[in-house]
């Protein structure tokens, strides 16, 4: 009785005072110490794990280490042609809890690293924190400080920018959901859902997305509905992060991912787009503060993402020009129904 009510007492004590990783906006400091050259080199189809250790300094100053398990992932920025850094994936030791209050509870983390620059990391990482606004239907994200230490090389590079994204599987559990992949058309998806994130992505000029393909996209399953949520991530690619590699495909016929396009499907009673258009407006001004009082960006790129919001707010603000855009996926003789070729299945 005695073991039962003190392992219930640190439970309570754990829901009440620990803060999850991503409840926290606080940049936190890591330095990756290890063989980092071979891991970062390691971009082949089936990379291994290394034993890399991941270190930081908490509150009293004092350095927590953990031993963990890295590997690059992803596709077009593993690629060494098109980026400096890899994408990495985290993989943490069953005793996490035990050696890192900051990283408790947590299994596996997406590392973004940057590909081009710090710069670009910053502006993708505002663009999760634009749909955490949007909806708790979404990945969470942790900017972070990341020192590399490699320990065959006395040359010590600067630090950078990265940031940590949120477990699919945490994200799904907290949305009382399950992550599951099943191919489907998004006609066939939960429809308030779907339309929210696909005038997200037209809000930041994303066409980089697929539910059939589930290209950038997740599925969730909840209890409470049989038809699936789609749940968006990885936005380098669009307009409002505007990095130097990113251009839409050429099938959309588009001149710049700055352009927007909405891709979702055709929707002969338009009245439906009225819900996401009224959760959009809500959310503007905490949008704009997302930009205008981060001491992160330079002003030049404030004020052209500034722009850049302007012309979706005056847009979904004038029936006329909402109506033409989004009915856009009705139109025959448009690109909206088009297979990509780097979409397209094997």
């Amino acid at each position: 009785f005695e073991r039962q009510r003190e392992e219930s007492y640190f439970v309570v004590k754990k829901t009440i005072f620990e803060k999850d990783l991503f409840d926290s906006d606080e940049i936190i400091s890591i330095t990756l110490k290890g063989n980092i050259r071979q891991l970062l080199n390691d971009r082949a189809d089936k990379p291994t794990s290394h034993s890399i250790t991941l270190s930081y300094r908490d509150k009293d100053s004092s350095e927590v280490s953990i031993p963990v398990q890295m590997k690059t992932r992803g596709h077009f920025r593993k690629l060494k042609e098109n980026c400096k850094y890899p994408p990495l994936q985290i993989s943490f030791p069953a005793d996490v809890n035990r050696l890192s209050p900051e990283f408790s509870g947590q299994t596996k983390l997406k590392l973004v690293m940057p590909c081009v620059g710090d710069d670009y990391v910053i502006r993708e990482w505002l663009v999760y924190k634009i749909y955490n606004l949007i909806t708790p239907k979404s990945f969470r994200a942790r900017l972070v400080r990341i020192n590399l230490n490699d320990i065959k090389s006395k040359k010590q590079q600067a630090p950078f920018y990265g940031f940590l994204i949120e477990d699919e599987k945490k994200m799904a559990e907290r949305n009382k959901a399950n992550v599951v992949e099943q191919k489907l058309r998004p006609e066939e998806t939960k429809q308030d859902d779907f339309l929210t994130m696909a005038v997200f992505q037209y809000l930041i000029g994303n066409t980089d997305w697929s539910v059939q393909y589930l290209q950038n996209i997740k599925l969730l399953k909840t209890e409470s509905s049989a038809q699936l949520i789609t749940v968006p991530y990885d936005f380098d690619h669009s307009g409002i992060v505007s990095a130097p590699y990113a251009h839409p495909a050429e099938e959309l016929l588009m001149r710049s991912v700055q352009e927007r396009r909405y891709r979702g499907y055709c929707m002969k009673d338009l009245k439906v787009f009225e819900k996401p258009i009224a959760l959009f407006n809500r959310s503007k001004s905490d949008i704009y503060d997302l930009y205008t009082k981060s001491k992160l960006l330079d002003e030049k790129y404030i004020k052209s993402v500034t722009t850049y919001l302007d012309e979706f707010y005056t847009t979904i603000n004038d029936p006329k020009r909402w109506q033409r855009d989004f009915a856009y996926p009705c139109d025959k003789s448009g690109t909206c129904n088009v297979v990509i070729k780097g979409l397209k299945e094997d």
